[in-house]
């Protein structure tokens, strides 16, 4: 799809509230997989959640509830329907027989951003091998081959090429596909090598944090950032001098809950700049109500590519949009972070944690100087702990 195109498809959203996810939750997920519906050029119409111990293997929601969001897409003119769990073979024949409209879920729509999003034969190498692996294992026997398709969020790449899609084909592809990031990574593997001698500084965060804006800060450069999920793809290096301190910075690829394991596969090597770092700047979204999952959500995939060990500086970005909503005078309302002031949470998150932290706004440019100060510190330990023999006075 375009995402420039002013013919935009209109979609609704489909979500669960179930024991382990609270209403609350559910409906900050659906608000997050509008966002990412936005950033692909699509149009949120309406928003359905139903209340199930487990998604409904047939149909993901119940038989009540899917003729429910029928008779709204027949009413409302609806391209598309947009699950936030991923669905299996099964379940998309189901629904479409049911809907009568294309369906895709969370994984789809998120592969399709990076798509659109990939500027480099590398990027778009990754993306394209993450696509084919999703969708190896969702061909059906009634699905032969992939005829030309229309555009529209889901079917860039892949599913836009006149191209029989039975699994050896698929195979081969993904083979070809291995292959021609393998020799892109042995350059890449020399470039990091004529770096050495530098200590290296990552970026890291979830999606939308802010982690570009601080890279033009600290760089004085132009990346681009935008107030979109997945902005920055491809992996931007700078040199950057603080004091008189050089050291590189990596802006890299935003993750997200529920990442597609396919595109971390992908990207392996992509993230092999935040592997290879040897400190990391967790870039945190202070002002979202879920800022607290959203860290773990990047522990995790740390832990994942295990680079969870590291020197690392926590950096709680856009203070200038943290709002603080009082409660009224109750001491039965237990404090926490919905209640807790800017000031609280401050005090809160440097006493518990164990690496540094510093609240910032990077657009209103506040608390940079603390920032820098802290990076800094924190370098040239790393420094003079990895090239003793190469020190210069700081």
């Amino acid at each position: 799809m375009n995402l420039n195109n002013n013919d935009k498809e209109r979609a609704i959203l489909i979500g669960l509230i179930t024991p382990k996810q609270s209403k609350e939750k559910a409906e900050l997920y659906l608000e997050e997989l509008a966002f990412l519906l936005k950033t692909a050029g699509g149009v949120p119409v309406k928003k359905f959640l139903q209340k199930l111990d487990m998604p409904d293997p047939r149909t993901y929601v119940g038989s009540g509830k899917i003729t429910e969001i029928a008779d709204f897409i027949q009413e409302n003119n609806i391209n598309l329907a947009v699950f936030d769990d991923e669905l299996n073979p099964s379940q998309i024949r189901n629904i479409e027989a049911a809907l009568r409209c294309r369906i895709i879920d969370r994984n789809n729509l998120i592969l399709d951003i990076f798509a659109y999003r990939a500027r480099t034969s590398y990027a778009r190498t990754q993306v394209e091998l993450a696509q084919y692996q999703y969708l190896l294992p969702r061909l059906t026997g009634m699905w032969t081959h992939l005829e030309k398709q229309r555009g529209g969020i889901g079917l860039k790449g892949p599913g836009e090429k006149e191209i029989e899609t039975d699994r050896r084909v698929i195979k081969d592809r993904i083979t070809l596909l291995k292959e021609k990031l393998k020799k892109i990574d042995k350059q890449k593997i020399t470039q990091r090598k004529s770096r050495s001698g530098m200590i290296r500084v990552a970026l890291v965060g979830y999606t939308n944090a802010g982690k570009s804006t601080i890279m033009n800060l600290l760089s004085k450069s132009d990346v681009f950032a935008e107030n979109k999920l997945f902005a920055t793809l491809d992996t931007t290096v700078r040199k950057v001098v603080i004091g008189n301190l050089p050291f590189l910075l990596s802006d890299t690829v935003g993750f997200i809950r529920k990442l597609p394991h396919a595109l971390i596969e992908s990207f392996k090597s992509t993230l092999d700049e935040v592997f290879e770092a040897d400190v990391l700047i967790h870039v945190v979204d202070i002002s979202h109500p879920e800022f607290e999952e959203q860290i773990d959500v990047v522990i995790q995939t740390l832990a994942e590519i295990k680079a969870n060990d590291k020197p690392t500086i926590t950096v709680f970005n856009k203070i200038d949009n943290y709002r603080f909503v009082k409660k009224d005078n109750d001491d039965l309302i237990p404090a926490g972070k919905e209640n807790s002031t800017l000031e609280d949470l401050e005090q809160t998150w440097m006493a518990k944690s164990s690496c540094p932290s510093v609240f910032i706004s990077a657009t209103q440019k506040t608390h940079i100087e603390e920032l820098k100060k802290m990076i800094y510190e924190t370098v040239s330990v790393m420094h003079a702990k990895i090239y003793p023999y190469n020190n210069f006075l700081y």
